[in-house]
């Protein structure tokens, strides 16, 4: 895995008001991802949330992509929306072994997004976090943990979360709670506020400030006038941020997360 890099990317690729917006006029849908992975530096991948993809079509997205780029991979729906995480061990080898080995050195953390209605419970995120595996066929993975609920607010889950190196995700909503702690050896954001009527999503400053928080992230540094659940410590050094721009106006997300790679591009790094 390459360190410190950071990644701005939008969540799938297949979208019809993308085409004349972000996609050029006249492109062939079948051409979409290849130009997506020419001009940013991840996607998110939905549809594995909804069902099993075929390994051969899994390849094929491997292919269409720059070397450098990242697929972060969104697990089914199946693990997590339980009423008991640790009943989903059966769900996550179904959903690990769909063929995601395909996309080799081009996959990026695996995405747990739980439901709203999630209630923190410490054993039971425990039980489900000890499930997670470590390689898929001596492939190295990452996880990220995306939670909705306000009794995540803890300082028991971040804990948790980085006794197991699992990143919280930090999410910018206007519905879900945002944690800013670090708790593995990556950094993972999810942007969900763009508006239509800006074409870049957001208004500058914002933009400005979150190109400012993934370069420190990536950097080993925390930024300060984040709030945080735990006290904060030490990161490494040199660290890989992947920040998404999801939902919100979507037609905008492609334009947010180029405007954001053009400034962290500015500040010294990122794709």
């Amino acid at each position: 895995m390459a360190d410190g890099c950071i990644r701005c990317g939008i969540g799938g690729w297949t979208f019809a008001p993308w085409r004349g917006s972000f996609y050029p006029k006249g492109l062939r849908q079948a051409d979409e991802l290849k130009y997506a992975g020419e001009h940013l530096g991840a996607i998110e991948i939905n549809g594995t949330y909804y069902g099993t993809q075929k390994p051969e079509s899994i390849a094929k997205w491997h292919d269409a992509v720059p070397e450098d780029f990242k697929f972060t991979v969104k697990a089914s729906r199946y693990c997590t929306n339980r009423k008991d995480l640790r009943a989903a061990g059966e769900s996550i080898a179904k959903f690990t072994d769909q063929g995601l080995v395909e996309l080799g050195d081009k996959l990026g953390p695996l995405f747990w997004q739980f439901m709203p209605t999630k209630i923190f419970d410490v054993e039971e995120f425990e039980g489900f976090l000890k499930m997670l595996p470590e390689k898929l066929e001596g492939l190295p993975l990452r996880h990220a943990l995306e939670v909705r609920h306000d009794s995540f607010l803890c300082p028991e889950f971040a804990e948790l979360a980085r006794k197991y190196n699992a990143a919280v995700v930090c999410t910018h909503s206007e519905k879900y709670p945002q944690i800013s702690d670090q708790t593995a050896d990556f950094s993972y954001a999810r942007l969900m506020c763009s508006r239509e009527d800006i074409e870049t999503g957001y208004p500058d400053s914002e933009l400005d400030a979150w190109a400012t928080t993934a370069t420190e992230w990536s950097k080993g540094k925390l930024p300060g006038e984040a709030e945080y659940i735990t006290p904060p410590g030490s990161l490494a050094a040199s660290r890989d941020v992947y920040m998404f721009v999801i939902s919100g106006a979507k037609i905008r997300a492609p334009a947010a997360a180029q405007a954001l790679m053009t400034r962290i591009e500015q500040q010294g790094d990122g794709r």
